[in-house]
């Protein structure tokens, strides 16, 4: 079975999980941390090298503010409690979105989990934390426009090559996969320069009940996928009648 090298990850439905339960949407969130965590665990066994998740969108800060800071603290919570297990199994941390206006205790956590397991090579959990797809190709405009202004840089040397190397997902290989829970069926400004060939798998699960099988299940949808990048199928090249 062909294994997508990097997996990213929509994380959707823990507040419709709690309140199904008649829970808190906080009861949700915590939830959704362990399933994360189960996530984590069984990706490597699974063959994924890479794995994305959407843990907070730049639109998150528009929800109550008692909200915004459960989840704040359930950051906080997982980095402190789970760091020392990630950089034990190997893991290394990477961090994209925009960390200018977060407070300095939450950026000291983030360079913390980063600096502490940047050698390690079993998996590489990207958490796209204060992240928006839009805002991280306008913030990389804004860079790119910065440094011809400055004469660092032509701007006919700009390419999307050149462009792909200074987004935050520098040095991450695009997504093979992208796997959205809840049952919701769009990208929520999740990735969208990164996942323009990106196969999507949407399941019906909230994502607190996402667990090994859910992966194991998406990577074999994705596995009877044909990938042709805008292009043709070999057997619809070959039979094509020939030009004469």
């Amino acid at each position: 079975m062909t294994t997508p090298a990097h997996v990213a990850i929509i994380m959707d439905g823990n507040g419709r999980w709690a309140k199904a339960r008649g829970m808190p949407r906080l009861a949700g969130h915590r939830a959704g941390v362990e399933a994360l965590r189960k996530a984590v665990r069984a990706a490597p066994g699974l063959g994924i090298s890479f794995l994305t998740v959407y843990a907070f969108s730049s639109e998150n800060w528009s929800r109550p503010k008692s909200e915004v800071s459960d989840l704040m603290g359930l950051l906080k919570l997982f980095i402190r409690r789970d760091l020392a297990e990630l950089h034990q199994s190997g893991v290394r941390v990477r961090i994209i979105g925009d960390r200018a206006g977060l407070q300095a205790d939450i950026r000291g956590l983030l360079e913390e989990a980063e600096s502490l397991t940047i050698h390690n090579t079993s998996l590489t959990l990207v958490i796209a934390f204060n992240y928006g797809g839009r805002d991280e190709i306008v913030r990389t405009a804004r860079k790119l426009a910065e440094a011809v202004a400055r004469g660092e840089i032509d701007s006919e040397a700009i390419t999307a090559e050149s462009f792909a190397g200074s987004l935050d997902t520098q040095g991450i290989p695009d997504p093979e996969l992208v796997i959205r829970t809840s049952g919701e069926l769009r990208l929520s400004n999740f990735l969208l320069w990164q996942a323009a060939y990106s196969e999507l798998v949407f399941l019906p699960c909230y994502w607190p009940d996402f667990n090994r099988e859910h992966l194991a299940e998406a990577l074999r949808e994705y596995a009877g996928r044909e990938r042709r990048f805008g292009g043709l199928d070999p057997q619809d090249v070959a039979s094509r009648p020939a030009a004469g």
